[in-house]
């Protein structure tokens, strides 16, 4: 069978190299989901047994998933809707599988509307640490700083739309010159700061009790929701299951190898999750302060440390710093998706297709935006709109993709079409994959999702 490359290619464009992809990828995947999410959770679930659940989670069930995403994309070179679409008739004549890829475009158009907020967040207190604004603080002020920008609408909203319009900017100018070009500084600057950060953890914080928290598992106190919560916290830390590295993997050459460049990506990832954790816990930890503290860690907890450490305004700043750059290049990838999708359904622009996805995004995500002042009162069925996009998104609409990804792959496609994809070079690990996604993925994802809906 004649390879993919050969007779498709993408409408975006291509990545310049393998390396620009892997930068891409994990960019995509580096995230708010290691630096912010990752810590919280890590320590509301008693730090290692959770590590522990989470990295076989990542390497167990996202890798498989990341593989099979990319093959897609690739050998389908359209977006997630029309590639899923195109696959499915062309492996088994049913074109309804492009609702898989419809229900990824759906999870990023969600994720980032709540996402960009909190990102927006992580802006704010770039310029409240650069200021001097977070020295000597004490925790109520700690908390009534966080308190002031969440509760007014206008200012958290206002930060909101500024990360929007950054993360607008780049997707509009395309692939080589907007995605291709941010991730290419950002991701450097991002691991650069990550180890500096590190480095002054290990001299000011308490890393010895950090590094015990976060690799002695104490599985008694590992709950079957924090079993729950690693799955879910590894489909959003991957970005898999919401069409975005499905988009990536459409400007993918053939010549790079998937699972190489899959397990690099997560390598990446994973590291630096364990890294964040590694940078934030000693801080925790030399101040007495609580790690399961949940998702003030970084906006209540982390200043009041910072604040009292030498040096303080300056590495505060550089931290915040380090977590808008994470924000900013998953932001791009989420927002990659929806945008390919629409170009190639009306035929528009890049540039006035991204302007007006984005203002979408930046609608909804007023809903969020109001789920800490106006809306604080207002339940749905997970809680607040941010709790109920959060919970939607993570534990429900992309383990489900996921589980629809790999019965495709596994089950619809055939295999002569998924090792034309493949580096034949590893071959041993293709057959492990093929294993992966034929039988322990789909139980293991359909199990779990079970029990997040309240079935089991």
């Amino acid at each position: 069978m004649a390879s993919s490359e050969t007779q498709r290619h993408s409408l975006h464009g291509q990545w310049s190299s393998r390396l620009a992809f892997i930068l891409a990828l994990s960019g995509s995947a580096v995230g708010l989901g290691n630096i912010w999410k990752f810590p919280y959770i890590a320590g509301v679930n008693g730090g290692g047994a959770f590590v522990l659940v989470y990295l076989v989670c990542v390497f167990g069930i996202g890798l498989p998933i990341m593989i099979s995403e990319i093959l897609i994309g690739r050998r389908g070179r359209r977006n997630p809707v029309s590639t899923m679409a195109f696959l499915g008739e062309e492996e088994a004549g049913n074109k309804h599988w492009g609702l898989v890829g419809l229900l990824g475009v759906m999870a990023s158009f969600l994720i980032l509307s709540y996402y960009s907020v909190v990102a927006g967040w992580a802006v704010a207190y770039i310029f409240e640490a650069g200021s001097g604004a977070l020295i000597k603080i004490d925790a109520q002020s700690a908390v009534r700083k966080f308190e002031s920008l969440t509760g007014s609408w206008v200012i958290s909203g206002l930060w909101h739309t500024f990360f929007m319009i950054l993360t607008i900017f780049v997707v509009a100018r395309g692939v080589k010159l907007g995605l291709e070009r941010a991730v290419r500084i950002l991701m450097p600057a991002l691991v650069a700061l990550l180890f500096l950060l590190l480095g002054y953890s290990m001299i000011e914080g308490n890393f010895a009790e950090a590094f015990v928290f976060m690799f002695a598992p104490k599985f008694s106190e590992l709950t079957a929701e924090g079993v729950l919560s690693a799955l879910g916290h590894a489909f959003f830390t991957l970005s898999v299951g919401m069409g975005a590295v499905m988009a990536y993997g459409a400007y993918l050459s053939n010549e790079a190898s998937i699972i190489k460049t899959s397990i690099a990506v997560v390598t990446i990832d994973t590291a630096i999750a364990i890294l964040a954790g590694l940078v934030i816990f000693p801080i925790v930890f030399a101040h007495g302060l609580d790690p399961a503290e949940g998702p003030g860690l970084i906006f209540q907890t982390i200043p009041i440390a910072f604040g009292q450490l030498p040096g303080g305004r300056i590495v505060s700043t550089m931290f915040f710093l380090l977590l808008a750059f994470a924000a900013w290049t998953s932001g791009i990838a989420l927002m990659e998706s929806p945008v390919a999708w629409l170009m190639e359904t009306t035929g528009l622009e890049r540039w006035k297709t991204a302007i007006f996805v984005g203002i979408a995004i930046w609608l909804i995500g007023f809903l969020s935006v109001l789920s800490f002042n106006k809306f604080s009162d207002v339940e749905l069925l997970w809680g607040t709109f941010f709790q109920s996009f959060d919970y939607l998104t993570a534990n429900i609409m992309l383990p489900l993709g996921g589980l629809a990804i790999a019965i495709f792959t596994g089950w619809t496609m055939c295999a002569n079409s998924t090792s034309d994809e493949v580096d034949p070079s590893v071959g041993r690990i293709y057959r492990m994959w093929r294993v992966s996604v034929k039988f322990i993925v789909p139980v293991a994802v359909f199990l779990i999702f079970l029990n997040a809906v309240g079935i089991i």
